[in-house]
């Protein structure tokens, strides 16, 4: 085993839900360490919206690659490029509900301090996660994964 390989994550427990996972623990420690409040009630009907988002977000594009007969786990083959549904207004509806949770978890457990662990977040799903996905799906439909890709944001 190369010293590369013997760094890297399981691919087995390397998921997006665990990852959330982490940040939301993140979130919690910040706000049992500092405990600075601010978002109030606000906060917590944001934070409802945010998470029913998220759920919505997961759902459909769940629901999409399930009726594309493709796979939803990370690190694996797509069989087909899904670009209906949700998948018009993102590339990655799956992880960008995965940022509304943590946005809600913010807001929620009202942790202010905690606000840049979201784009952190989200720069750890890009790089263990999208650029390899990305990277797969081009390869495999070349020209159809470019022009959805053109026309198609990332996240938003």
């Amino acid at each position: 085993m190369s010293r590369k390989e013997g760094r890297r994550v399981p691919k087995v427990i390397d998921l997006p839900p665990l990852w959330l996972a982490v940040f939301i623990g993140l979130v919690w420690g910040i706000g049992e360490a500092v405990p600075l409040r601010m978002f109030g009630a606000i906060g917590d009907i944001v934070a409802l919206a945010l998470a029913a988002l998220g759920l919505f977000l997961f759902a459909t594009a769940i629901w999409e690659m399930a009726r594309a007969r493709t796979t939803v786990i990370p690190h694996r083959q797509a069989s087909t490029l899904v670009t209906s549904g949700i998948f018009r207004l993102s590339r990655n509806p799956i992880y960008l509900g995965d940022a509304a949770f943590l946005l809600a978890a913010i807001l929620w457990l009202d942790v202010p301090l905690a606000l840049p662990l979201l784009p952190a977040f989200m720069l750890v799903i890009r790089q263990r996660f999208i650029r390899d996905e990305e990277a797969r799906l081009r390869a495999a439909f070349g020209s159809a994964f470019d022009d959805w890709a053109a026309r198609t944001r990332r996240w938003l």
